[in-house]
């Protein structure tokens, strides 16, 4: 019968707007991310904001051990670390382990950042849920507590976790 879909090609193009939809929020959630960003520390870029998350939720933890957490490789590690802590935002402190290791943790200051730049986000992204009507909100607490859980992520408040508070 022309014109009409099988229940495949159904399934692929609702996976398509699907897709097309979370494109779309993921601009405005790394605009809200970069704005919040800039308007605490305007020269840190979003991955060494991200390192600097991880290390907050974390603890202190090896070079090598933080480019696994980043998914990079150790040499962009470490010019991030280097660049953090010429800001002042991280430090190195001896393993008490293992001598001929250092360990990576947040100074005083980059914690500041990160609780500053998280407040920013959810300042920001308070304003955009309150415009929503309570159904929508509902339907989206459903909808992206599914979606997460079918990325893998754990839940807000997960101990230990990594990530973008």
């Amino acid at each position: 019968m022309p014109g009409s879909r099988t229940p495949r090609q159904a399934v692929d193009q609702d996976s398509e707007r699907v897709v097309g939809e979370l494109l779309t929020a993921s601009r405005l959630l790394v605009a809200i991310a970069a704005r919040s960003l800039a308007a605490v520390e305007e020269s840190l870029t979003l991955p060494q904001y991200r390192m600097l998350v991880v290390l907050d939720a974390q603890g202190p933890v090896s070079l090598a051990r933080m480019a696994e957490l980043l998914d990079v490789n150790p040499s962009t590690a470490l010019r991030m670390v280097e660049r953090l802590s010429a800001a002042g935002m991280v430090e190195k402190i001896p393993n008490p382990k293992n001598r001929r290791e250092v360990l990576l943790r947040p100074t005083p200051s980059g914690w500041q950042v990160v609780r500053q730049v998280t407040e920013n986000r959810r300042t920001q992204m308070a304003a955009i849920v309150e415009a929503l009507d309570e159904r929508s909100r509902e339907d989206l607490i459903t909808a992206l507590r599914k979606f997460t859980e079918a990325g893998g992520e754990p839940p807000e408040g997960a101990p230990g976790l990594p990530g973008w508070h």
